[in-house]
């Protein structure tokens, strides 16, 4: 396997912190401080082989079954070996074993695939700084790893898929450790934040707008992660609805989620003058400042509010060209802000609005987004950006290049836990695209 120069490459010079390894980063674009200094780090680790990568891969075969007992076997010795550590997590471990073991699945679809790799990496990395992960914490969770899969794949462990797995670990702490260093450099881990209004847009949907202690800095269409006074150390994931303003405040749209840790909280519980706090902003689906195409934009629930700022942004920038947006939702009950879209595109005459509703008949468009995106075109003259559930996004992206849109042209945001949906819907999107 090829990796990349920016993070593998001979020697131990580490690259500057205006290289980051994934995404946009509105803190590098606003500095003008000049490059960090170039410090020196650990060498780079070789790539992983051909067989390595097998012996991953049939590994997982094995465990995969056994994926649910492996994460609380995990957890259970980290925390009995190195108990210093279980402050840096949330107090109900439950959506947590299901991030480790979907990060572990994507680290491993993503081993020949070095670009994603470093970018999936890269992202959890910097997002780590917030739960408070340094470098010393990665030999504890890696020893703990390996223990927890050698003793769940039984005859199947062997020295050399010991020795893969460990060289496999060490190249993602590796890039980990250094995307979270250079984050570092550009600004603080955290930002405190005060709820300074709170309206409920309808059905378990509020509206929540914070003021943070110091300047926000994200570019319209990316997300922040949000921690809660009620759920100390469980982060969730929203997008400001709306692009950067002046006076700095950043406003959300929040759905309660039936059995969710902390979206109940946020639109039930939480009044004005309540503290959260915010993670660095994060994704890839922003304005390219260089494309002249057309724009088609998927929204499905609160996946809108991406869709908002983006469209405000375009605004901002004098946009000529045509802009589409479908929004969608399962009832009429659930779609919300419409209005607000159809007042924007009567201000804007290359403003197209259309929603549809999947599960109720009534008036207008009846369908999936998927199904209703496909009515319309074509598209191929046009750049996506999608928003909204994974499935959603993964549909719709597979119409759009079967209507001729490139791969490249296509950005979304799966809005579950972004990271670690959005580092294998590249793959699921090819795998489901016609061939030629």
């Amino acid at each position: 396997m090829r990796l990349s120069a920016p993070v593998f490459r001979s020697g131990g010079r580490r690259r500057s912190a205006k290289s980051p390894v994934a995404g946009p980063d509105p803190r590098s674009a606003a500095s003008s401080a000049g490059d960090a200094p170039v410090v020196d780090d650990a060498p780079a680790l070789a790539p992983l082989t051909a067989e390595e990568i097998a012996l991953l891969r049939a590994s997982l075969a094995v465990v995969g079954p056994l994926a649910g007992e492996v994460t609380v076997y995990f957890y259970a010795i980290l925390f009995t070996r190195y108990p210093q550590v279980r402050s840096l997590f949330p107090a109900n471990l439950d959506v947590q074993r299901d991030r480790l073991l979907r990060g572990l699945l994507r680290i491993v679809d993503l081993v020949d695939d070095p670009d994603n790799l470093v970018r999936f990496c890269g992202h959890l990395g910097r997002d780590h700084r917030k739960f408070g992960a340094l470098s010393g914490h990665y030999p504890a969770v890696g020893e703990c790893l390996l223990d927890s899969l050698a003793r769940f794949a039984g005859p199947a462990w062997s020295p050399e898929l010991a020795a893969a797995w460990t060289h496999a670990y060490g190249v993602v702490a590796q890039v980990m450790t250094q995307a979270a260093d250079d984050d570092s450099l550009l600004g603080p881990a955290v930002w405190r934040a005060e709820i300074i209004r709170h309206v409920q847009l309808g059905h378990d949907l509020a509206e929540i707008t914070v003021r943070p202690e110091i300047p926000y800095p994200y570019i319209a269409g990316q997300y922040a992660s949000v921690e809660t006074p009620w759920q100390p150390k469980a982060w969730r994931y929203y997008s400001p609805a709306h692009a950067p303003r002046p006076d700095t405040t950043l406003t959300f749209h929040v759905r309660a989620i039936p059995g969710g840790q902390v979206s109940p909280a946020l639109v039930r519980q939480a009044k004005e003058g309540d503290q959260v706090r915010l993670g660095p902003a994060q994704g890839d689906m922003v304005l390219d400042p260089n494309s002249h195409h057309k724009m088609v934009c998927v929204a499905g629930g609160t996946g809108l509010a991406p869709i908002m700022a983006l469209v405000e942004q375009a605004a901002r920038r004098g946009r000529e060209h045509q802009v589409d947006v479908f929004v969608g939702a399962r009832t009429a009950r659930e779609l919300y802000g419409l209005n607000d879209m159809l007042r924007m595109s009567q201000r804007h005459h290359w403003l197209s609005v259309r929603a549809a509703v999947s599960h109720e008949h009534i008036p207008g468009l009846q369908g999936t987004l998927p199904q209703v995106l496909g009515e319309f075109g074509p598209w191929h003259h046009y750049e996506a950006f999608l928003s909204g559930p994974v499935a959603m996004v993964t549909q719709a992206a597979r119409i759009l290049l079967r209507q001729g849109i490139p791969r490249e042209r296509i950005r979304h945001d799966p809005f579950d836990v972004p990271s670690l949906e959005a580092a294998l819907l590249p793959r699921r999107i090819a795998e489901q695209a016609p061939t030629a």
